[in-house]
C-alpha cells in the first residue's frame, strides 16, 4: 500500500513532542539498549519492533486496566493497545534517526501502525506492534506487509492511506480522555 505523508516534510517524521517523546530519558535509555547489537539500521528497526511488540502486552490481551499513550509512559508502564504501542515504536525509531509516523486500518474499530522509512528504501513500510497472540502473527518485513489484522474489503474493512506525523487527535482524544482500558474499549474511534 502507497502511503500519502499528510506533511511533505520528513523532518516531521523525525520529531520530538509530548507524545512521540523521543528525547526522554527512558526512551533514549530503551533505544541506546536495542542499537548496541544492531549494526545498520534495518536491523535496529526490526528489534525495536520486536521489542515492542513482544516485551510490552497489549492491555487488552493482559487484562491490564491502566491507558498509556505517551511513548516513555508505555515503555516505563510496559502495557498498552494499539495506538500505545504504536507511539513508543515511532518513538525509538526516531530516537536513532529513522524516519516513523503513524497510519491506520479501518477494522472493527480503527487499529494503529506504524511506518518506517528506511535509509536506500522508496517508499514507507508499514509494520504491526501490536503484540502476537493465537491467530495473530505480525511480523517485520520490507518485501511485503504481514499485519496483525489484514483488512478486509469485504466486511467494509480498509486500509487508510495517510501517514501523520503525529498521532491523529481522534486517537490521542481517546487514550487521554479514558479512565481506564475497559472505559477506553467503549469509546474506541470507528472513524477518523
Amino acid at each position: 500500500m502507497e502511503l500519502i505523508q499528510n506533511t511533505p516534510d520528513i523532518s516531521a517524521y523525525l520529531a520530538a513532542d509530548e507524545v512521540i517523546d523521543h528525547e526522554h530519558p527512558r526512551v533514549r535509555a530503551t533505544a541506546a539498549t536495542l542499537s548496541a547489537d544492531a549494526p545498520d539500521a534495518y536491523t535496529y528497526a526490526k528489534a525495536a519492533l520486536e521489542f515492542v511488540r513482544d516485551t510490552i502486552p497489549h492491555s487488552q490481551d493482559a487484562g491490564d486496566p491502566r491507558v498509556t499513550w505517551r511513548a516513555s509512559d508505555v515503555l516505563a508502564q510496559r502495557t498498552g493497545i494499539c495506538y500505545a504501542k504504536a507511539h513508543a515504536l515511532v518513538a525509538l525509531l526516531r530516537a536513532e534517526g529513522i524516519p516513523a509516523g503513524l497510519c491506520y486500518q479501518k477494522l472493527e474499530v480503527i487499529h494503529g501502525l506504524v511506518a518506517v522509512k528506511l535509509p536506500g528504501e522508496e517508499r514507507w513500510a508499514r509494520q504491526d506492534p501490536r503484540g502476537n497472540k493465537p491467530g495473530v502473527d505480525a511480523q517485520f518485513r520490507l518485501d511485503r506487509e504481514q499485519l496483525a489484522f489484514p483488512a478486509r474489503p469485504e466486511c467494509n474493512e480498509l486500509d487508510l492511506p495517510v501517514l501523520f506525523a503525529e498521532p491523529h487527535p481522534v486517537v490521542l482524544q481517546c487514550l487521554r480522555e479514558a479512565v481506564d482500558r475497559p472505559h477506553l474499549w467503549q469509546t474506541l474511534p470507528t472513524d477518523l
